[in-house]
């Protein structure tokens, strides 16, 4: 007795039938992508505002006035040096993020091990540097909702506006650099724990790398918009 199978019952065996993916890419990596996409979105969103506001405003605060501070060495005299100093730190951290993924290509764990540690650090400084820079401008009357008495020929609106973004935006991308550095740790412990080892491969390492990488491409952004234009 023949049985019929219907199309929609027979066996798929093309590229896009399932099993497996279609461009060669891991699941987990295409899935870091779509959050990344998203996440881009979020982090635009806030800089076009933030754009839209800083030009339709009369006037509007002077990165060299306000950031030219060294919190700890200097009060002013030095603009945009130590965001100079932070920006080098988290650049730097991708750099050893790269190392991090290239040694997991090897399957060499000491150095991942030894280049997530650096990565960690780099995260943590910059992390340690932007609260000193908090603290520093709310010492001096920066806030959500506020700013210096003392700061004049500034278009109050517009101020007002610069202050409330940028601690929103910055705030948010430092949480992303808090998650991220989380992020690491754990994966850290999961290589001193031989559990990639024992896989045969370090995708994940090479996948919160692709995390951390984004996080350093928005602070590029950031930088520009805040303390450049």
């Amino acid at each position: 007795m023949s049985t019929t199978v219907s199309k929609l019952d027979e066996l798929k065996t093309d590229a896009w039938s399932g099993g497996k993916s279609p461009f060669a890419v891991e699941y987990g990596k295409l899935m870091m992508w779509f959050f990344l996409l998203s996440d881009a979105f979020t982090f635009s969103a806030f800089l076009i505002y933030y754009g839209a506001q800083r030009f339709s405003k009369i006037s509007w605060p002077d990165p060299d006035v306000v950031f030219q501070s060294i919190p700890g060495i200097a009060d002013h005299g030095f603009p945009l040096v130590f965001v100079g100093i932070m920006t080098f730190i988290l650049i730097m951290s991708s750099v050893t993020m790269v190392l991090a993924v290239e040694a997991g290509h090897r399957n060499s764990k000491k150095e991942v091990v030894w280049w997530m540690v650096a990565t960690i650090i780099g995260g943590m400084m910059f992390l340690g540097c932007q609260a000193l820079e908090w603290s520093h401008l709310h010492h001096e009357g920066y806030w959500w909702g506020s700013f210096p008495a003392s700061y004049t020929g500034v278009d109050t609106v517009g101020a007002l506006q610069f202050a409330n973004l940028f601690f929103t935006i910055t705030g948010f991308h430092g949480f992303h650099v808090f998650t991220g550095v989380v992020i690491n740790i754990i994966i850290l412990l999961m290589v001193i724990g031989n559990v990639f080892q024992k896989s045969g491969s370090y995708l994940m390492v090479e996948k919160v790398g692709l995390y951390w990488h984004f996080v350093d491409l928005v602070w590029v952004f950031v930088f520009t918009f805040f303390y450049l234009v």
